[in-house]
């Protein structure tokens, strides 16, 4: 199967469910609609699978980009609260410590607060003061920078907590120091079952350091907040120590939370971690701006995107050129299909004609012949009998009867061997003689015009192996094409030769009105006529048929105002010429 007939199978689904309900649209505009619906039907089977498969591979890929980038954060943070609850637990423990491991009467000496205060300072850094207070709120004793001594914390909330819960850690808070700190009390009792605290006060910078030591990015912000928002640690974007937090966190949190949100600074999207501390009623946030966490993912996303943009674009360039692939295959099948009917039919209405015109030279044949044996006869009698007078005139009268009878004869005879057959039969012809035949049909009306004809007829041209009907009709349709473009007066060469050993040509040259390119490109096909309301297009594309089923070719040359010139090249032999002895006698005849 050739791909012609590949073609032809693959596009009958096409043609019956795209083009039968079409039958309404004009048939110039067919094959433009059904190119469009075939284009649209191929992109969206190609485009569609391959959107799905862009968006499933997008979410996946999101996806665990997101899981790979929140990883890293999820350890950071528990690692930094553990860090905080780590510290706040050895600094708690500390002071536990000391007030257990000394009286009430031994920290109340400021001798022995001071020593031990700083000694605590050198080895453990951080601590800020000491302080020993009774049962009643009083600072009975206190090592540091400040004048303390004698305080009263009996009205303080962290006094009561203390005495409730046995320990008290504050929030970060001025106080009279004018900077951040916090503190820390620890509960004690006397022998005697009196209660006292020691209570220490730590410098915030050692949160500082934690928070450093997570190595955040500078477009990314980490600070401690208390349960009521309130800033405890210094933020780069959100406001400083002790300012009221903007973001909307969930302050009672238990664990890891993480979520997203928009920037209340017009930053865009950022993702929020918070977790709780276990020793402190602190929380860690932690934010990180969307850009900065997903920009590999922005850049993997900008190339998928190009990929998809550029593989789209490939996809519907190729389907358009499919597309018209397909449907000039469908459009050039209708074509040939069209005009081998075309053709068809007008070879039966040429056979129909040609037995018409058989049949009525028949006819004609036989009356004429009775004319010619009478008018034969009539002329003898004259000879012999020498009576009659004006003898002469009667001889001419007789003369010009059989002269027309004879032309009659000449004239069914050409009528005869025009229409005898359409088929292809090869046999051995005079080329120059077909020519001759040609021009008879043609000698009146090229007279009444006054035409001139050029001939210029080969006399050594080969006889070549062709059918006598067929070419006489190819011969006789560019003639009379050259008839209809050149005015009276005008001027039809026809030349004969031989080319080489296999082929000779027959050119045919008028100096009528010519064509323009646009026109000389459409004239071997079918249905196309310059004749306007006269013409039925097919001529041209006939004889271009039957110039190839000969096995020959045939060029045109056309220049407007300038005129046209066909050159048919005929084979001196064919592979089969199917002629036998007895019509190589009469080759030429």
């Amino acid at each position: 199967m050739n791909r012609f007939s590949i073609l032809k199978y693959l596009s009958r689904p096409f043609k019956r469910g795209l083009l039968d309900y079409q039958k309404d649209i004009h048939p110039t505009k067919r094959y433009g609609v059904l190119k469009k619906k075939i284009t649209i039907l191929m992109i969206l089977v190609t485009i569609i699978p391959l959107l799905t498969m862009a968006s499933l591979n997008y979410y996946q890929y999101q996806a665990n980009m997101k899981r790979e980038v929140l990883t890293p954060i999820r350890l950071m943070m528990h690692k930094s609260v553990h860090s905080f609850d780590l510290l706040l637990e050895e600094r708690l423990s500390t002071v536990r410590s000391i007030a257990a491991s000394h009286s009430f009467e031994f920290l109340s000496n400021d001798a022995n607060l001071n020593r031990l205060y700083r000694i605590f300072k050198k080895e453990f850094g951080g601590f800020v003061d000491l302080g020993v207070i009774d049962n009643n709120g009083n600072q009975v004793a206190y090592a540091g920078p400040y004048d303390l001594l004698g305080k009263d914390y009996s009205e303080q909330s962290w006094f009561h907590e203390a005495n409730v819960k046995g320990f008290y850690i504050s929030d970060v808070f001025m106080g009279y120091r004018d900077f951040p700190h916090i503190a820390i009390a620890v509960q004690q009792f006397n022998k005697d079952g009196q209660a006292w605290f020691l209570r220490a006060t730590l410098d915030t910078k050692i949160f500082d350091r934690i928070i450093a030591a997570m190595n955040v990015e500078p477009e990314s912000d980490a600070f401690l907040v208390n349960s009521n928002g309130t800033i405890q640690t210094h933020s780069k974007f959100y406001g400083n120590i002790l300012d009221q937090l903007t973001l909307p966190i969930q302050t009672r949190s238990y664990g890891l939370l993480m979520r997203e949100t928009e920037d209340p600074l017009g930053k865009g999207k950022i993702l929020i971690a918070i977790s709780s501390l276990t020793t402190a009623d602190y929380l860690l946030v932690v934010i990180k701006s969307q850009s900065v966490l997903l920009k590999s993912w922005y850049a993997l996303q900008s190339e998928m995107l190009l990929i998809l943009i550029a593989g789209s674009v490939l996809i519907v360039l190729a389907v358009i050129k499919i597309s018209d692939f397909l449907v000039n295959q469908l459009k050039d099948a209708d074509e040939r299909r069209e005009f081998a009917i075309r053709e068809l039919e007008h070879t039966h209405k040429l056979s129909s004609i040609g037995r018409l015109a058989a049949g009525v030279a028949h006819e004609i044949n036989n009356p004429m012949a009775i004319v010619d044996q009478k008018a034969g006869l009539l002329k003898d009698l004259i000879e012999i009998d020498g009576k009659i007078s004006e003898k002469d005139k009667f001889l001419k009268i007789t003369d010009s009867i059989i002269n027309s009878v004879d032309r009659c004869k000449t004239i069914t005879h050409r009528l005869l061997g025009f229409a005898r057959r359409m088929e292809v039969h090869f046999e051995n012809l005079d080329v120059n003689h077909v020519l001759t035949e040609v021009l008879g049909f043609l000698e009146k009306e090229a007279l009444y015009r006054k035409i001139i004809i050029d001939l210029q007829l080969s006399p050594t041209l080969p006889p070549i192996a062709s059918d006598k009907g067929q070419l006489q009709q190819v011969l006789l349709n560019i003639v009379t094409n050259s008839f209809a473009a050149v005015p009276d007066g005008g001027t039809i060469s026809i030349t004969s030769q031989q080319i080489d050993s296999e082929r000779i040509s027959v050119t045919i040259g008028d100096n009528g009105c010519g064509m323009p390119p646009e026109t000389l490109s459409h004239i071997f096909e079918p249905f196309f006529s310059t004749k306007k309301g006269s013409g039925t297009g097919l001529g041209l594309s006939i004889t271009y048929g039957i110039i190839k089923k000969l096995g020959g070719d045939i060029k045109v040359d056309s220049k407007v105002d300038e005129g046209t010139t066909f050159t048919v090249f005929l084979k001196i032999h064919q592979q089969k010429t199917g002629v036998s002895d007895g019509e190589k006698s009469t080759a030429g005849g």
